[in-house]
């Protein structure tokens, strides 16, 4: 289903991505993080579906739609690295600046920050080429809005 998609994306030299395919992609990331602990329940698809509404200004519908298409186009994507290099490539930097404060809602979700999330946090923010000081930044700004 999004085989050309994928082809694009990981393409050596990928142009920016048109807005619509840079929000499935990011979405997609979103998705990846949240399934990595093998647990992707109700609570996790609802933080997605209010991330995608709240930054995209989509409906409930809308986001749920996104989120969606993004867990199919996740399912496809390569492994991890490949396909988070992907993003870095083919979108703006302040587009991945934003997934990173998604993120970190996501992980931060259930009140607690652990090891593991921590450390995942940093290898998808290196591998997005956003450095530790602007996702320390994105992760401040998540806990301070609460």
């Amino acid at each position: 289903m999004f085989a050309d998609f994928l082809k694009r994306l990981v393409d050596p030299g990928p142009e920016l991505l048109p807005d619509a395919d840079a929000r499935l992609a990011l979405c997609a990331l979103l998705v990846r993080v949240a399934r990595a602990d093998e647990t992707y329940d109700q609570s996790e698809q609802d933080r997605i579906d209010r991330i995608a509404a709240t930054r995209y200004g989509l409906s409930p519908f809308e986001a749920a739609r996104l989120r969606r298409d993004a867990e199919a186009l996740e399912a496809e994507a390569p492994d991890t690295v490949r396909f988070t290099r992907a993003i870095k490539d083919a979108v703006a930097y302040e587009d991945r600046i934003a997934v990173i404060e998604a993120l970190w809602q996501v992980a931060l979700a259930d009140g607690t920050r652990d090891d593991e999330e921590d450390a995942l946090l940093r290898l998808v923010s290196n591998l997005l080429g956003i450095n530790d000081r602007d996702s320390a930044l994105a992760r401040q700004r998540v806990e301070a809005a609460g």
